[in-house]
């Protein structure tokens, strides 16, 4: 069967609840995959939709009180098709028109230029589009009219929807293709870095490897400048590929070399992995805020009379609160209380948990010099900055210096975007900044999120020009006013009911697309939605793989010899006094 042979006919439906489709005799029900990509052929539009439920159909219940014997061949071949027959549930997701007055500058040039409505019709269906500024997508606020034919998706309609990555008017990255249909679907990166994003799905659906092909879509193609909080050391220099078989894959600082500079938090655990270059990375007692340590409350099991009296402290003593505090004996506490109308045991009982930071070993006293402001300067210059964690990769370590770092970021960003904005000179509007992280519902948790720069920068939508890409196993922890502001999600398969339902907050029609989403397979397969895509779309990942490397990496340097990668990095570090 050829995509030019229709599928079946439309019967019944309304905007609200989607079409429902009879499927001829001669297409199999077990043919139809829910998430598939089809298009129906109405009189002036077309209808770009999406499967969103199979199901079994009989003409007479007699049917179903006497079926046929199974090995009547005979007998259910004659039933198929005219008694039996199988029905399939489609979600309009977006309508093209033909409209008299564009088809000129819509349809190719040797398209008929005749009246009526079976031309307009057979208009559609020979679509070329030109390029993605021909196109004029609509969203649907119509149906097809009764028995309108249904087809498979061609090339050219994934073309007219998703566009191509050579395309010269947009930034568009292949993300994987189709279920069924060997056809790119891109992302339009310069709409996806203008919101924050989201990648989503139970432990070991490979949200890590769909967050590197992102991110290596953004390096490549300059959509973004890139700060990444590398938990699990997978985003850097190589990760352990998913498998019975142990291998690795590579990681952001070999495929783009001369765009990634690595920062450690663990020197000696980033050495015994091998890892070239990378700088250290301290910070100090006297970078960390009250709000740093508020996030961090549970881990450090403070109550809240404890973070009121750290208030206290900090607007009494200074920016250098937690050394003074640290070097402070039972007596000099009791003074203090005595004259700031401080809690004792609450101070001590402070002083006695922020103890547990000097056992982190990027935590210091004071610090000979700013490391934050080196991450700001690599960014600054266009490039992307990889943190990792090293064996601080517990929930402590990580949310303190995440937190830390993104503050005193953020801050830098918004005073240029102020200054941006005052000028309007196009030589002082910031890069676009994404920052990704993992873990994110401990950052985004509804009772402490807007005590949080995380939550700050979910809530801004790109005011500042910084972003976040979210990666996350469980998104019912996130607050929910923080996912209706994310504006593309990626999601793998996910079985909790509650993470379900978050995905799908504020997204018209979610409830058309849980299905879809329960029906995902295990691995490679993702449901994307939201502001970087036209409609919602399931698609086979991308592979990440030697073909990828060599599609999307920086070619030149993987034939320099590693004498001279090791001389530019003695040079690199020269040049930045270490």
């Amino acid at each position: 069967m050829t995509n030019d042979q229709p599928l079946g006919s439309v019967i019944q439906g309304s905007l609200s609840k989607g079409l429902e489709v009879r499927l001829h005799a001669d297409v199999s029900v077990e043919d139809m995959r829910v998430g598939k990509f089809l298009v129906v052929r109405g009189v002036r539009s077309h209808f770009f939709c999406m499967l969103t439920d199979v199901s079994l159909g009989t003409s007479s219940d007699r049917i179903l009180s006497n079926p046929p014997n199974p090995n009547d061949d005979f007998l259910i071949a004659v039933l198929a098709g005219s008694s039996t027959y199988g029905t399939i549930q489609l979600a309009p997701m977006l309508m093209l028109t033909a409209e008299r007055e564009k088809q000129q500058a819509i349809f190719a040039p040797n398209s008929s230029k005749t009246n009526g409505k079976k031309s307009a019709t057979q208009n559609l269906g020979s679509l070329q589009p030109q390029s993605s500024a021909d196109m004029e997508l609509l969203p649907v606020k119509t149906i097809p009219s009764h028995f309108s034919q249904v087809f498979d998706a061609k090339e050219t309609d994934f073309r007219a929807v998703f566009g191509w990555e050579d395309d010269p008017y947009r930034r568009n990255f292949a993300i994987g293709k189709p279920i069924d249909m060997d056809v790119p679907v891109c992302l339009d990166l310069d709409r996806f870095v203008e919101r924050s994003n989201g990648i989503f799905g139970k432990s070991g659906t490979g949200k890590s490897f769909l967050a590197r092909l992102l991110l290596s879509g953004i390096i490549r193609k300059q959509a973004a400048v890139n700060l990444i909080f590398d938990m699990h050391s997978e985003y850097g220099w190589e990760a352990v590929s998913e498998g019975k078989q142990f291998s690795t894959v590579k990681g952001l600082r070999q495929l783009f070399p001369s765009q990634i500079q690595i920062y450690t938090l663990d020197p000696e655990s980033t050495k015994r992995r091998g890892v070239r270059d990378a700088q250290e990375l301290y910070l100090s007692f006297d970078q960390i805020e009250v709000e740093d340590i508020s996030l961090v409350q549970r881990e450090l099991n403070l109550s809240e009379a404890s973070i009121e009296n750290a208030i206290i402290l900090r607007n009494e003593l200074g920016t250098g609160w937690i050394n003074k505090l640290l070097e402070m004996s039972n007596e000099d506490i009791s003074m203090f209380c005595d004259e700031k109308r401080g809690n004792k045991s609450s101070i001590m009982a402070l002083q006695r948990k922020l103890e547990r930071l000097n056992d982190l070993k990027y935590i210091r006293k004071r610090c000979p010099k700013n490391y934050v402001s080196e991450v700001l300067q690599c960014l600054d210059g266009g490039k992307n900055v990889v943190i990792e964690f090293g064996s601080h990769s517990d929930l402590l370590s990580y949310m303190l210096a995440a937190n830390v770092i993104t503050r005193r970021i953020h801050q830098a960003y918004v005073r240029k975007a102020e200054k941006f904005l005052q000028s309007k000179n196009p030589c002082d509007r910031p890069q676009p900044l994404v920052i990704t992280i993992e873990e994110a519902h401990r950052f985004l948790d509804p009772a402490i999120v807007r005590s949080t720069i995380f939550g700050t920068i979910a809530r801004e939508m790109r005011k500042y020009f910084v972003t976040l890409l979210i990666v996350d196993q469980r998104p019912s922890g996130i607050d929910g006013e923080v996912m209706s502001q994310v504006g593309t999600r990626i999601t793998a398969l996910l079985n909790d009911d509650k993470d379900i339902d978050a995905i799908f907050t504020g997204v018209s029609g979610g409830q058309s697309l849980r299905s879809v989403l329960a029906k995902l397979d295990s691995k490679q397969q993702a449901l994307v939605l939201g502001h970087a895509v036209p409609m919602p779309v399931v698609v086979q990942t991308r592979p990440y793989d030697e073909q990828f490397y060599r599609e999307i990496g920086d070619i030149d340097w993987q034939e320099m010899p590693d004498a001279e990668v090791f001389a530019e990095a003695e040079a690199a570090k020269m040049d930045l006094g270490f």
